[in-house]
């Protein structure tokens, strides 16, 4: 089986720069439809048995232009929303972003997986809803020649990919990003999860 990791199109959100995890307050731009349509047509030789989806509003809509046009059932699960900044959601204030940033250098650098923005999430309580959100759709899978795509968001992505991904860590991803619409694919082997390719970068190994 084949897991395809696709992030959300460009939102009205992420040009105001404000933090909009949770709600559906923000829709995608223009801009982002016309990404989210072109991805699906760049997919459009791939048969995909369920599209799952988070439910903040930007994933939701890129989700259901990719399901359209792929002719593929959506779900939403909550395992894919953006991860949680707390007392900062809604707002734009650079102070917000900069505590964001000192919180994922907590994670990624120091790795002090429980530090959080206040009220928000701490990287072990994101994991302990995206992981067996995704070994239940691995489980479920076996060995069986199906793919099946994700649509969510790029903190959550470079958050969590490394951990589910045997091949590929938080440098990798923090030196790759994941632009809008980017995709990456992972591979079920006997072992887990192996990335084959991120976001056009070809991974071996």
């Amino acid at each position: 089986m084949r897991l395809y990791f696709v992030r959300h199109g460009e939102s009205a959100a992420n040009l105001l720069r404000e933090f909009s995890n949770s709600g559906c307050k923000h829709p995608l731009t223009e801009e982002g439809r016309t990404q989210a349509q072109t991805l699906a047509c760049s997919l459009s030789g791939q048969r995909f048995s369920l599209i799952y989806t988070s439910p903040i509003l930007r994933a939701l809509q890129t989700a259901q232009i990719l399901a359209e046009h792929l002719d593929a059932p959506l779900e939403t699960s909550e395992a894919l929303r953006e991860w949680s900044v707390g007392i900062y959601e809604g707002t734009t204030d650079p102070a917000g972003w900069e505590v964001h940033r000192q919180v994922q250098e907590d994670w990624f650098v120091h790795h002090k997986w429980e530090s959080k923005l206040p009220g928000g999430e701490s990287l072990l309580e994101i994991q302990a809803r995206f992981v067996p959100f995704i070994d239940g759709l691995v489980a479920q899978a076996g060995a069986a020649d199906q793919n099946l795509l994700c649509v969510s968001h790029g903190g959550l992505y470079r958050a969590m990919l490394p951990v589910v991904l045997k091949n590929v860590d938080h440098a990798f991803a923090a030196e790759h990003g994941f632009p809008y619409t980017a995709c990456v694919v992972a591979e079920g082997r006997a072992d887990g999860l192996y990335c084959c390719s991120w976001c056009g970068f070809p991974v071996t190994s």
